[in-house]
């Protein structure tokens, strides 16, 4: 991908715009996925002013320079400015709703219960601010007896069915958490893509909405894209789980020096893969002479021939013959070693860059290119609180 024109990636741009200049967002959440869905839109121009909660844990951590400016506050809080109101507090409050109502977007995932207490509930504001686009998330929906459920992403990869899916491909006889917060993640990339269908709406309309989102029913649906399988039919025609993905061989393979993700996903390319190999006579399995690969019921015993061959050529020759055959293949990034691979610095994805109170930093990158309306990073995550007097002074609120 190549890098806009103008500043060096990484390097917060106050002139840019992206294509949500002119759309203001308050991001009313804490931890995670409302502030990364924020940031998100942030990132894509938008002005988005975050009310700092009086202790968000995502501040909490003990590498920092500064306390509360971790590593998580730094990736996801970069591109707003930061308001310190206490919503419990009667001069506060009355701000915070001025803010409100000169925003596009509200983004919160506090609970319907404490919204309602303090009058920001999606009712108690929709009648003053009906152009609000009211973006709430929260664990389970508003109308279920899971409500008031205190949601994790681990409850919710729980309830989702993610965890039965570890466990199926895993075989390990425990179910495990998958080792990144993915509900929350998922759940924030749902906010970003439906508060800006609704902020379509508004434009045409007029007209704010109510737009909730609820971690486990998004990523239930999300899970079940691929595994309903034969569940899908009534009655079934087979179990849930997509075999390909569950196979116990659905793994990374040895090389002659490290590990490569190599995954033949028709008899072709496994054919390709064993004559490349010397083991022309692999090829002859019929298994692999058939129209499709049966991984439900061929899965691990292919698995095994793959990988008794993969170790006799080195990765790179792996990439060579994968590529002139059309086999995926991939390398293994190890995560300490992401800052110096080439891909990953070729696309700005890791570079450093100096924060005004924290020092040299690295910043995770804008991952997408806009040609006419480039998205940017235009400002670090601030201090809390940081931008309290200047956002109010701005927006005339008193």
């Amino acid at each position: 991908m190549t890098a806009p024109a103008g500043p060096a990636p990484g390097t917060p741009d106050a002139g840019r715009t992206g294509p949500l200049a002119g759309v203001r967002v308050i991001d009313m959440a804490t931890v995670v996925m409302g502030p990364y869905a924020a940031q998100i839109l942030g990132d894509l121009g938008a002005d988005v002013i975050k009310i700092e909660s009086p202790k968000d844990t995502v501040r909490n951590g003990t590498l920092h320079r500064t306390p509360g400016m971790t590593p998580l506050n730094l990736n996801v809080n970069r591109n707003k400015r930061s308001v310190a109101l206490n919503l419990k507090d009667e001069a506060d409050h009355a701000k915070a709703l001025q803010l409100i109502g000169g925003a596009d977007i509200l983004i919160t995932n506090m609970r319907i219960g404490a919204l309602r207490r303090l009058g920001m509930d999606h009712q108690s504001l929709a009648e003053t601010f009906p152009h609000l686009i009211y973006a709430h998330a929260q664990g389970f929906r508003p109308d279920s007896d899971r409500a008031d459920l205190a949601a994790y992403d681990e409850t919710v990869q729980a309830a989702s069915g993610l965890l039965d899916l570890a466990d199926r491909a895993g075989d390990i006889g425990a179910p495990v958490v998958l080792p990144s917060i993915f509900a929350d993640k998922v759940a924030a990339l749902t906010i970003a893509y439906t508060a800006l269908a609704a902020l379509h709406h508004q434009r045409a309309t007029g007209q704010g909405q109510l737009v909730e989102v609820p971690m486990a029913d998004t990523m239930l649906a999300f899970n079940l894209v691929e595994h309903l399988q034969g569940a899908a039919f009534e009655p079934p025609m087979g179990p849930t789980g997509f075999a390909p993905s569950l196979t116990k061989g659905h793994r990374a393979r040895p090389t002659k020096d490290g590990l490569a993700m190599i995954i033949p996903y028709s008899p072709q390319n496994c054919r390709d893969l064993f004559h490349a190999a010397g083991r022309p006579e692999l090829a002859e399995d019929p298994r692999v002479n058939g129209e499709i690969l049966d991984a439900l019921r061929d899965g691990e015993a292919i698995a095994e021939m793959i990988e008794s061959v993969t170790p006799n050529l080195t990765t790179a020759e792996w990439i060579d013959v994968c590529t002139k055959h059309s086999i995926p293949v991939g390398p293994v990034l190890k995560l300490d070693e992401a800052a110096d691979d080439d891909y990953v610095r070729e696309g700005h994805l890791l570079d450093l860059t100096e924060h005004p109170t924290e020092g040299a930093y690295r910043m995770v990158g804008v991952p997408v290119n806009f040609s006419a309306t480039p998205a940017s990073i235009r400002g670090h995550a601030p201090l809390p609180g940081q931008h309290t007097d200047e956002v109010l002074r701005e927006l005339g609120v008193a």
